[in-house]
C-alpha cells in the first residue's frame, strides 16, 4: 500500500474509513481508563492521604496537615502535592510532546508509536499498586512518567483524525471517539465502584481496594490499545515534507519543529485558537483533575460517593459528547464550544457556594459537567484538525497536547498556590473560573473561518 493510499481520508474508499474509524474508536475506549479511575478520581486523594500520612503520622481523614513535605528542599503542603505533581508532569511534557509530533509525522509507522507510548504509560499506571505508607515518592515519579506517555499516545492518536475523517465528518467522528471513551471509562469505573464498595465483603481494605482499582485501570489502558494498534497498522507511510525526511529521524524533527514554530507566526487565527484552548482547557482539566480532591477535603464525601459521581459524569458525557457532536452540524463547533463554556463558568460558581456533605446537589454538578464535559473537548480536536497545514499534523498536535487533558499546568498551579496560601478548596476552584473567561473572549475573536482557508485546507459546511 502506497503513502498517497493511506495518508489521509480522502484518499480511502467509505468502506475503508469506516472500518478505520470504527478502530479509532478504541484508543479513547482504552485511556479513558486512566483518565477516570487514576487522573480523575483516585490518584490525587489517595496520593494526598499517603502524603498526609508521611508529613503528620496518624492523621484523621478530614483533618488539615500543617506540617509540609520537603520535596528537593522545598516546603510542599501534603493538600499541594498533587495538583503541583501535575504541574510538573505537564512542564515536561509541554517539552517533550513537541519532539514527539515532530518525530511521528516523520514516522513509517505512527501506530507502532502510538502502541509504545501507551504500553509503556500503562505499566507505570500499573506500578501505582505499589504506592503504600508513606511512599509519595513513587507515586510522583509514576504520575509524571504516566502522564508523559499518556499525552504522547495521544499526538499521535488525534493526528491519525485526519487520516480516516474528512473536514465535514470530523465533528462526528471526533465526538463519536469521545462518547465510546467515557462510556468505556464508565464501564471499568462501575466495576471499580463494586470493588470499593464491598471491600470489607470481598476481605480486603479501603486502601487496597483503591490501589486494585488503580491497577485494573493500567491493564484495561494495555488490554485495549492492541485493538486500534492492530486495526490502524495500515496507515503506513510518513506525511513529513521530502527535504526534512532526508535529514534522518532525530535531526529532521529538529528541523522540522524550528520551522514549526517560524511558520505558526504565518497562521494568526490558528495560533489565536491555541492560546484560547490553553486558557479554557487548562480550566476543564483542573477541574477535572481536582475535583475528586475538592469533593473529599472540602465537602467531606467518602471515596465511594467521588467515585459514583464520576461514574455518573462518565454516562453523561458519553451522551452529552454525542449531543454536542449533532448539534455542531446545525450551529457550528466554534458557537458550541462558547456555550459550553459559559455552562462550565455556572458549574465552578455553583461548586464554590455548594455546603459541604450535600450530595444531592454535587450529584446535580456532575450531570451538568458531563453535558460539557465530553462536548467541549471533541470539537475542541476536530476545529483544530482544520486549522493545521496538512502533512504537519502530528507536529501541530503536539502542540495541542501540550494543553490537553490531564496536562493542564496553568490551572493546576494557580490551584495549588492558592491552597499553598489559604488551605482552602473553595478558594483554589472559584480561582478557576478566570480561565474560562479569557479563553472564550479570545476564541470569540478568532476568524477560524479565515484560519481555515490560511492553513491551505477546505472549511466544512459550518464552523
Amino acid at each position: 500500500m502506497t503513502e498517497a493510499d493511506t495518508a489521509y481520508a480522502q484518499d480511502l474508499e467509505p468502506a475503508s474509513r469506516e472500518y478505520l474509524q470504527r478502530r479509532w474508536y478504541w484508543y479513547d475506549w482504552a485511556n479513558s481508563a486512566y483518565a477516570t479511575t487514576i487522573a480523575a478520581v483516585l490518584i490525587a486523594p489517595y496520593l494526598t492521604a499517603v502524603a498526609k500520612e508521611a508529613a503528620c503520622p496518624g492523621i484523621a481523614d478530614g483533618e488539615t496537615c500543617r506540617t509540609n513535605l520537603d520535596v528537593l528542599g522545598i516546603g510542599i503542603a501534603p493538600g499541594s502535592l498533587a495538583p503541583f505533581t501535575i504541574t510538573v508532569s505537564t512542564l515536561l511534557s509541554a517539552l517533550v510532546l513537541i519532539f514527539v509530533g515532530g518525530i511521528a509525522d516523520r514516522s513509517e509507522r505512527p501506530t507502532r508509536l502510538l502502541g509504545a507510548f501507551a504500553w509503556t504509560g500503562a505499566a507505570s499506571a500499573c506500578l501505582v499498586y505499589f504506592i503504600a505508607g508513606t511512599s509519595w515518592q513513587l507515586g510522583v515519579v509514576l504520575i509524571i512518567v504516566s502522564n508523559l506517555c499518556f499525552g504522547a499516545s495521544m499526538v499521535v492518536y488525534d493526528a491519525l483524525l485526519v487520516r480516516i475523517a474528512p473536514p465535514d465528518d470530523r465533528d462526528r467522528v471526533s465526538s463519536r471517539g469521545w462518547a465510546f471513551g467515557y462510556f468505556g471509562g464508565g464501564v471499568l469505573l462501575a466495576l471499580n465502584l463494586f470493588v470499593l464498595s464491598a471491600h470489607d465483603a470481598l476481605g480486603m481494605s479501603e486502601g487496597t481496594a483503591v490501589r486494585i482499582s488503580l491497577l485494573s485501570a493500567g491493564l484495561w489502558w494495555a488490554g485495549f490499545t492492541i485493538i486500534p494498534v492492530r486495526g490502524l497498522r495500515s496507515l503506513t507511510g510518513t506525511v513529513a515534507t521530502p527535504a526534512a525526511r532526508s535529514a534522518g529521524v532525530v535531526r529532521g524533527s529538529l528541523v522540522q519543529l524550528r520551522s514549526t514554530f517560524g511558520e505558526l507566526r504565518r497562521y494568526p487565527q490558528t495560533l489565536q485558537f491555541l492560546v484560547a484552548y490553553l486558557f479554557f482547557n487548562d480550566g476543564i482539566q483542573t477541574v477535572i483533575s481536582s475535583a475528586s480532591l475538592y469533593g473529599k477535603e472540602e465537602l467531606g464525601f467518602s471515596a465511594n460517593q467521588l467515585v459514583i459521581t464520576i461514574l455518573l459524569v462518565q454516562f453523561v458525557a458519553f451522551g452529552g459528547a454525542l449531543l454536542f457532536g449533532r448539534l455542531a452540524r446545525t450551529y457550528g463547533a466554534t458557537r458550541l464550544i462558547l456555550w459550553g463554556l459559559g455552562l462550565w463558568v455556572l458549574v465552578v460558581v455553583a461548586a464554590f457556594f455548594l455546603p459541604a456533605g450535600r450530595f444531592g446537589p454535587w450529584l446535580a454538578l456532575g450531570v451538568g459537567i458531563g453535558i460539557v464535559l465530553g462536548g467541549t473537548q471533541a470539537l475542541s480536536r476536530s476545529l483544530y484538525s482544520q486549522l493545521i497545514p496538512r502533512g504537519r499534523e502530528s507536529e501541530f498536535f503536539s502542540l495541542y497536547q501540550a494543553m490537553e487533558r490531564g496536562t493542564s499546568w496553568f490551572g493546576t498551579l494557580l490551584f495549588g498556590l492558592v491552597y499553598q496560601l489559604a488551605h482552602s478548596y473553595r478558594l483554589s476552584i472559584i480561582a478557576l473560573i478566570v480561565f474560562f473567561v479569557l479563553g472564550g473572549t479570545l476564541l470569540a475573536r478568532c476568524d477560524v473561518r479565515a484560519g481555515i482557508r490560511a492553513a491551505g485546507n477546505t472549511p466544512s459546511r459550518v464552523v
